[in-house]
């Protein structure tokens, strides 16, 4: 099969320049800033304990956020932020709470959670995608990485 774009790339790109480097060691320190600073979502800690709820960390604190009135839609500024925030939340419960489960930080920037079978979930999409549609539920995607 014949792919005009992938051969023009071949021909540009030799197998002979490109090289893999090592991965980095893991370093537990710099695991634990990452994570702490992940965890601070500190947009939707405010507007969630506006709304009367404190934010644990927790699982449960997941469905109590699926049912809270989304008034957050009404501020087009702030809706993209909170999403973000949302999504960090996320997969901060699931790091805290699901055996194995780490952040995982692409080069270009881009956080996720990293289950223990190696499955990759894109929390801050998660997070937005509820933010903007109210779907999928936080608690539901928790529960999906809790099954894995």
């Amino acid at each position: 099969m014949e792919i005009p774009f992938l051969d023009n790339w071949l021909k540009r790109h030799d197998a002979e320049q490109v090289t893999v480097e090592p991965a980095a060691e893991y370093d537990p320190e710099r695991a634990a800033a990452i994570a702490e600073l992940l965890s601070e979502c500190e947009l939707l800690r405010v507007r969630a304990g506006q709304a009367g709820l404190e934010l644990d960390d927790s699982p449960a604190s997941l469905a109590a956020l699926d049912q809270l009135p989304p008034r957050w839609r009404d501020d087009p500024e702030e809706l993209p932020w909170l999403g973000n925030d949302a999504g960090l939340y996320l997969g901060t419960v699931i790091v805290r709470s699901v055996p194995g489960a780490a952040w995982h930080v692409w080069p270009g920037g881009h956080p996720v959670v990293q289950l223990a079978s190696g499955r990759e979930i894109s929390v801050v999409e998660a997070g937005l995608d509820w933010a903007v549609n109210g779907a999928p539920q936080l608690s539901q995607v928790y529960a999906e990485a809790a099954e894995a």
